[in-house]
């Protein structure tokens, strides 16, 4: 007769695959930003791109208080963090040649699109943890139906607004363009 031995809370053969990670805080590659945004101190936001760059996405979106602002743009892509306030929008806006992705991280809105500026026939209610696609050549807008500020970042594909871009409210976005 063998011997079966029994590892608490399984008995032989029944083995599980435990991966075995240290317990110690894992090394980030990154920036000052990234520590500062873990820690909830007060940062200077700032366009880190084209150099390689780390952060917790989530966390910025969601401390950022300006209308738009580029975190990091290179070559073919770029990444905004954008804050609606209530009863706002983004402003029906169409990019000839840019694709552009939306994640909602807070708050609540409704996406309306379309192929023409009168007929925006395709809209939708988003939410924390919605995704957005839009195509290039699309109309679109998002308007904050909530009663707290909407809370997105954007990736544009290829580039649309120049590196290091800032603005503080809408009124300022719009003179820029």
């Amino acid at each position: 007769m063998s011997k079966v031995y029994y590892f608490y809370p399984y008995p032989l053969p029944y083995f599980t695959n435990i991966p075995h990670y240290p317990y110690e805080r894992p090394f980030y590659y990154g920036s000052l930003m990234n520590e500062q945004l873990q820690k909830k101190e007060d940062f200077r936001v700032k366009d880190y791109g084209p150099q390689p760059f780390v952060i917790n996405i989530n966390k910025a979106t969601r401390n950022n208080n300006t209308y738009r602002t580029a975190i990091w743009t290179g070559e073919h892509m770029q990444v905004t963090l954008m804050s609606i306030h209530v009863g706002d929008d983004i402003g029906l806006e169409i990019h000839p040649d840019t694709d552009q992705f939306l994640r909602i991280e807070q708050g609540q809105g409704i996406v309306r699109m379309g192929k023409s500026s009168n007929n925006l026939n395709f809209e939708r209610r988003v939410y924390d943890d919605t995704a957005i696609m839009v195509p290039a050549g699309t109309w679109h807008n998002v308007i904050n139906t909530g009663n707290i500020p909407l809370k997105l970042y954007t990736i544009y594909a290829p580039p649309h607004h120049p590196h290091g871009t800032v603005e503080t409210t809408k009124a300022e976005a719009m003179l820029e363009e």
